[in-house]
């Protein structure tokens, strides 16, 4: 699902700004990529939500929405979203 919403939100932005889209992709894998490295860089606490998701902030309109699995050290990236979008 997250890569489907990452696709959708770059040919998005692509329609009025195909550098900028290409640009905003770099920047949601080098962020989302920095998770593996440090899985707390994220948040928790979003009132209604399962306590165990975690947000990243990659951008001041794009949250990254991902789960973090302590005994494995992995990360798994839930969603891609817009803040206006209704959350996962």
């Amino acid at each position: 699902m997250a890569r489907d919403d990452l696709h959708k939100i770059v040919r998005y932005i692509g329609k009025d700004n195909p550098a900028r889209a290409k640009s905003f992709g770099k920047t949601l894998i080098d962020k989302t990529a920095l998770l593996a490295q440090h899985p707390g860089l994220g948040r928790t606490g979003r009132p209604g939500l399962p306590e165990w998701l975690r947000e990243l902030v990659v951008h001041s309109n794009y949250i990254v929405f991902y789960r973090v699995f302590t005994e494995t050290r992995t990360v798994q990236i839930l969603r891609v979203k817009h803040a206006a979008q209704q959350v996962p």
